[in-house]
C-alpha cells in the first residue's frame, strides 16, 4: 500500500509540482491549501507523514505543527522553510518537525528526506523493550516512558534517543548521530542534533538543565549513561 502524504502549501504551482513528483514515485499525495485545511484534513484520515510549509495564509505553520503535534505525537513532519531563516528552522525543531527543508530545493532532496523519516517512523516489530531504571524504551511501540508516563516524543527524536539507548556508555559524535538518524553527515554549523536532545532531554529528565541521562561531552558528543535510578 503507498504511503499517504499530506501536504500543506498555499503555492498552487510548488504544490503541484510537488504532488506530481511524489505521486510518480509511489505515493499518494492530499494538498491542503491552508493550515485549518491541514489540521482538518489529519483529524479525519490517517496520513503516514506531512509536508509542511512554514507560511501559511491562516495558521502559521509552526502552531500548525504544534497542533499537529498535540493530536499525532509520533507522525513525521518535515517543515518547508524560506532560506535565510534558521531562527525558524531551530523553532520548529523545538515544537517538534522531524525535519526542514529550506525552499528552493530539489525535488529529489525533498524526495530523499521524506523516505527517510518515514523510514524512522516505522516501527519495527518484535523488538525488545530497553530499560534504564524509571526509563522504559519501547522500540516496538516507538514509546518512551519515564513512570509509566509516556513521553512526547517524534519520530526522530525516539530514534535518537534509541540509538544512544544501545550504545549507553560509549561516546557517540554528532556526525555518526545524523548518519544513523537521518542517514547524512551534518552540513557545517547545523546544529539540529542539538535541539533533539535538548526536546528528549525535556521529557526523560528530572532536571534538563543538569542532564543525568543523556550527558554532553565536550568537543566530542554526546553519551547516554546507564544509571539505574
Amino acid at each position: 500500500m503507498s504511503d499517504q502524504i499530506l501536504l500543506i502549501e498555499d503555492d498552487a504551482r510548488l504544490a503541484g509540482m510537488v504532488g506530481d513528483y511524489l505521486g510518480e514515485s509511489g505515493f499518494r499525495v492530499t494538498v491542503a491549501r491552508t493550515g485549518g485545511q491541514g489540521l482538518a484534513l489529519q483529524g479525519q484520515g490517517r496520513f503516514d507523514a506531512v509536508i509542511l510549509d512554514l507560511m501559511l495564509p491562516d495558521i502559521d505553520g509552526l502552531e500548525v505543527c504544534r497542533r499537529l503535534r498535540a493530536s499525532a505525537t509520533h507522525i513525521p513532519v518535515m517543515m518547508l522553510t524560506a532560506k535565510g531563516d534558521p531562527m525558524d528552522r531551530v523553532v520548529g525543531l523545538e515544537i517538534g518537525a522531524d525535519d526542514y527543508l529550506p525552499k528552493p530545493f530539489e525535488p529529489r532532496e525533498l524526495l530523499a528526506r521524506l523516505r527517510a523519516i518515514l523510514r524512522r517512523g516505522a516501527a519495527a516489530p518484535g523488538i525488545q523493550v530497553l530499560r534504564f531504571g524509571r526509563l522504559e524504551i519501547d522500540t516496538g511501540a516507538m514509546l518512551a516512558r519515564i513512570d509509566g508516563r509516556d513521553c512526547a516524543l517524534t519520530a526522530h527524536q525516539f530514534k535518537l534517543l534509541e540509538v544512544m539507548a544501545r550504545a549507553a556508555g560509549r561516546v557517540l559524535s554528532r556526525d555518526y548521530l545524523m548518519e544513523r538518524v537521518s542517514g547524512g553527515a551534518l552540513e557545517a554549523f547545523d546544529r539540529s542534533i542539538d535541539v533533539h536532545i535538548s526536546r528528549i532531554r525535556a521529557e526523560i529528565e528530572d532536571d534538563p538543565k543538569h542532564p543525568r541521562r543523556v550527558i554532553t561531552v565536550r568537543g566530542a558528543g554526546y553519551v547516554f549513561a546507564q544509571q539505574q535510578d
